[in-house]
């Protein structure tokens, strides 16, 4: 078994998967719950699954890009999991763990279709990547402000279908025709379960003293106007 942990965004979702599926998942959309809920709910699986944390295949955590501080926590969680039960650590893109657990829950989708994950990224920016029906990765994923022209450049005949918490960003700004928004997505670390596994079968794992979250861009702070001197 895997376990799989999610704080790429507000939402803290922690997931045991195995080789065929979802065994058990909790989560918490409650805001900032990432560094007192997430050891919470891996405590409370591995116990209802009767298995220590030394039992596991592995631990998988996405890796960004995302929240800088729930990138943070979760991949600062996974590693001291990784060495203390001295498991392999699996980094998942988070965009890939979107795309997988899209695809797996829609029908009627075409050979031709691309699928836009879209993650907010503050300000008027969205992360983002495109894959086609197959997984294969047609844009590498990016941090960028979407225009007019945004996706002109991708077949016009082929459905783009958008998902995520950074789409209503880009509902009335991209202009491009035969675009589908999906109001329903939910980000889950029940979706990280395939590309963790074929991480595991190919034997791909970090560093777990090296391993940093894919931040993608700069954490900036703002400069306060006065210090806490009052100078």
């Amino acid at each position: 078994m895997i376990i799989c942990l999610e704080t790429a965004t507000s939402l803290c979702s922690v997931a045991l998967c195995d080789s065929n599926g979802l065994i058990l998942l909790r989560e918490s959309a409650e805001d900032r719950s990432h560094a007192s809920g997430l050891t919470v709910f891996i405590q409370e699986l591995l116990k209802e699954a009767g298995i220590r944390a030394a039992d596991l295949e592995a631990v998988a955590v996405s890796k960004g890009p995302g929240s800088y501080t729930g990138l943070r926590i979760g991949v600062s969680v996974a590693k001291g999991m990784a060495y203390a039960a001295s498991i392999p650590l699996i980094g998942v893109d988070t965009t890939c763990s979107m795309f997988h657990g899209f695809i797996s829950s829609k029908t009627n989708l075409n050979e031709t279709d691309l699928f836009c994950p879209l993650l907010d990224a503050r300000r008027m920016e969205v992360y983002y990547s495109v894959f086609d029906f197959s997984g294969n990765v047609i844009r590498n994923t990016r941090a960028e402000i979407m225009d007019g022209d945004s996706f002109n450049d991708l077949p016009g005949s082929s459905r783009i279908f958008f998902f995520g918490d950074g789409s209503d960003k880009c509902r009335d700004i991209i202009k491009r025709g035969n675009i589908i928004f999906d109001e329903d997505f939910r980000i889950s670390a029940s979706f990280m379960q395939k590309p963790a596994y074929e991480s595991l079968n190919e034997h791909r794992y970090e560093d777990v003293a090296y391993f940093e979250p894919f931040y993608l861009k700069d954490f900036l702070t703002t400069k306060p106007v006065r210090n806490i001197l009052g100078n």
